[in-house]
């Protein structure tokens, strides 16, 4: 942890970064199903739910008037494969897929002045072309690079879009394309520490070779009920710091390490002092829809207790500084539109500040 830390300061100094934004879960039909995911409904569970289009707007208003910054979109995988009725609905609605529904939605984002990011499970070259010309940055969380996860019985086992080849491949496209890209590991779902290992190491090799990865999420699993998984034990708050101690180490200098504020409020200080740079996401307007059992932490909470620890945090773009002077990873307008929320270091123009929300 102690070299963690230091590796930090070396790559950003004191600050520690968060985005102000709105999630917008666009629906939550997904063909896969994860052990552990309260996400995910069938079509005929009273809470499964798409967002039409004049609802996406409404809840991009709220953002924009709270000074939000980014459209989180975040959606199930390709529910149209699984599920008749929502393929008809897609079809009634003039779109054959999800993903063409997902471009719709997050030119609502744009027109309402917001920067969209797209987490939308797996998608093929065209799909993420054509994303990429409305979002800032998009993500996949790479999760783990073990097949073993696929097996019966196994977290996986029902999720064809969890096998890590197929996953990996995604990376490396969005790599090819010049996306700026999240991802990230979870932990505690049926992998080894070599897993994890494993995982790191593959996340760095995609970096490597494309320059892309601006951040990966190093995200705990929590047991929720409901799901299959419900009796699993959580990971312990020490082996949880030091996870995020070791990915510090392996990841470098150029990916910053991210850990959700919201799964472990009562880790902050630790999690700090274990290299993460980053909180992630923290909306003012909605909920964690994956997590809706662990609220956000003010963002003056948040505020209070890194400074508390000795660091200072700053408001982000969806986009990370550095690929602002990289117009590669931008597509029509996006480079411009992102660049008008940045200050002069590439982070978020002040707004109304941390102090008041």
């Amino acid at each position: 942890m102690e070299a963690a830390s230091e590796s930090k300061r070396i790559a950003c100094g004191d600050v520690v970064t968060v985005s102000r934004n709105v999630f917008v879960p666009l629906t939550n039909l997904c063909r896969d199903r994860c052990s552990y995911c309260t996400f995910a409904k069938q079509p005929d569970s009273p809470e499964a739910r798409t967002y039409t289009l004049g609802e996406v707007g409404e809840l991009i208003a709220g953002g924009h008037r709270t000074g939000c910054i980014e459209a989180l979109f975040c959606l199930g995988d390709k529910p149209e494969i699984a599920y008749r009725a929502y393929r008809e609905w897609l079809k009634g609605e003039g779109f054959r897929t999800t993903a063409e529904y997902l471009v719709e939605g997050c030119r609502v984002g744009v027109a309402g002045g917001l920067l969209p990011h797209t987490n939308a499970g797996i998608l093929t070259v065209p799909e993420m072309e054509a994303l990429k010309a409305v979002n800032a940055s998009m993500g996949l969380m790479l999760e783990s690079t073990s097949p073993k996860l696929r097996g019966k019985g196994q977290a996986h086992q029902y999720a064809p879009d969890k096998d890590p080849e197929v996953r990996l491949r995604m990376h490396e496209e969005a790599g090819e394309l010049r996306i700026p890209f999240t991802t990230g590991m979870l932990m505690g779902i049926g992998e080894d520490e070599a897993d994890r290992i494993d995982t790191l190491y593959a996340i760095r090799d995609l970096d490597d070779r494309h320059g892309h990865i601006q951040e990966a999420i190093i995200q705990p699993f929590h047991p929720k009920p409901g799901t299959r998984m419900r009796w699993a034990a959580a990971m312990a708050d020490d082996e949880v710091a030091g996870w995020v101690a070791l990915s510090r180490l392996v990841l470098g200098h150029r990916i910053q390490v991210q850990a959700p504020p919201n799964l472990a409020p009562g880790l902050l200080e630790q999690l700090l002092h274990a290299g993460v740079g980053d909180w992630g996401g923290v909306s003012p307007v909605t909920l964690d829809f994956i997590n809706p059992e662990a609220p956000w932490p003010t963002l003056r909470e948040l505020r209070e207790r890194t400074e508390a620890a000795g660091q200072v945090l700053v408001e982000r773009l969806p986009v990370y500084p550095q690929y602002l002077e990289q117009p590669a990873f931008f597509a029509g307008e996006m480079l411009e539109r992102s660049r008008a929320f940045a200050d002069d270091r590439g982070f978020a123009l002040p707004r109304g500040g941390l102090e008041a929300a």
